[in-house]
């Protein structure tokens, strides 16, 4: 490092120096008395970073605490949807008639890759094929919509598509939703994750 002399010489040679390096005035200290328009100009500059990046930091810390409450507001549903399935009599009735109100959604499907009453039938490796090895897909362009979600697919805007795990052919629950907010990643996958296995062990699979 070179010695105060070098450094005043470049500061006085290079004026603007500072100004164009403004992330610097964070490590500078400031002068305990302000002495003229370019001390009170230095100061003011020392200011106004600092407030830019406690802004920063203040909009990231909002951001992440939003996200928290998201997926903390999705884990909720999911406890309640699984406490629905525990009591339901009826399984499938329950997936298709409670767990879209309860999950905030427009439709709930369950889809089988076989002909068995009450489910959505779909070819076979058409789970594979959709969810590439994923325990949850979250889709913003929904295909093979009317195949998942039968009369509901007029209202397909965004998707989550979450393996039913367990023996018997491949299955998945296709969850609709007209708002993105309702079906977004940053909402929790594993809140999803979890969904799929607590419905695949109401069903015995």
């Amino acid at each position: 490092m070179g010695d105060a002399g070098q450094i005043e010489a470049f500061l006085r040679a290079n004026p603007s120096w500072l100004a164009e390096n403004p992330d610097l005035y964070r490590v500078l200290v400031p002068p305990n008395r302000v002495h003229g328009e370019h001390l009170a100009d230095h100061m003011a500059a020392m200011v106004q970073i600092e407030r830019a990046r406690a802004t920063a930091m203040a909009e990231r810390v909002d951001d992440v605490l939003a996200a928290g409450r998201a997926a903390a507001g999705l884990a909720v549903r999911v406890q309640e949807a699984v406490l629905a399935l525990l009591r339901a009599t009826d399984k499938m009735d329950c997936l298709t008639g409670e767990l879209p109100g309860i999950l905030a959604v427009d439709a709930v499907h369950f889809c089988v890759e076989a002909l068995l009453p009450g489910v959505r039938p779909l070819p076979q490796g058409m789970v594979g094929q959709l969810l590439g090895g994923r325990h949850v897909l979250f889709r913003d362009t929904v295909t093979e919509a009317r195949r998942l979600h039968a009369e509901a697919a007029g209202l397909a805007g965004h998707d989550a598509l979450v393996l039913v795990p367990g023996a018997g052919p491949p299955a998945l629950l296709a969850l609709l939703a007209r708002d993105s907010q309702m079906l977004d990643p940053a909402r929790g996958a594993g809140a999803l994750t979890f969904l799929g296995r607590a419905v695949a062990a109401a069903l015995g699979r």
